[in-house]
């Protein structure tokens, strides 16, 4: 029996619930999953913002979590350069692609080269956006007291 592989990409910033779950779904589809973590670099390019927490302990984070085999730094912009990189068998993704221009293109690209795309179901209440929201509303609203530290009203 052939062994599949899985691949799950993602930013992984301000690891949350939604981060888990998307995962832990993908490795009950799999037998060996590979979590790629878009590197610095690419997330500013594609997303117009660095992220929070820096790569090397993004990577950290998603390395140690039981449901990852292998993780590895996503830094190619062309999804089929990292399929070459480290080839796989399934690609997961969250079904906010679904339907969408960049999901057509990914599903295009990827059945090209007999790649499945499974999507999940993405997590409604929790996103690193709105987190990185709420803390820019927290340190919009820090003033600084006699001495200069800031302080949060």
């Amino acid at each position: 029996m052939n062994e599949r592989i899985g691949y799950a990409a993602g930013a992984f910033d301000l690891f949350h619930i939604g981060h888990l779950n998307l995962l832990r779904q993908a490795k009950s589809q799999c037998d060996y999953l590979i979590a790629g973590v878009v590197s610095d670099e690419l997330l500013l390019t594609s997303k117009g913002q660095a992220p929070i927490v820096p790569l090397a302990e993004r990577l950290e984070i998603v390395e140690n979590i039981g449901y990852v085999d292998e993780a590895v730094v996503e830094d190619l912009p062309n999804r089929l350069d990292t399929w070459r990189k480290h080839p796989f068998d399934i690609f997961f993704k969250g079904d906010d692609w679904r339907g969408t221009a960049k999901g057509a293109v990914l599903e295009e690209q990827f059945g090209s080269v007999g790649v499945e795309i499974v999507y999940f179901p993405y997590t409604l209440h929790t996103s690193s956006t709105m987190l990185r929201k709420t803390l820019e509303r927290i340190n919009d609203s820090a003033v600084r007291d006699d001495a200069g530290r800031r302080r949060v009203q």
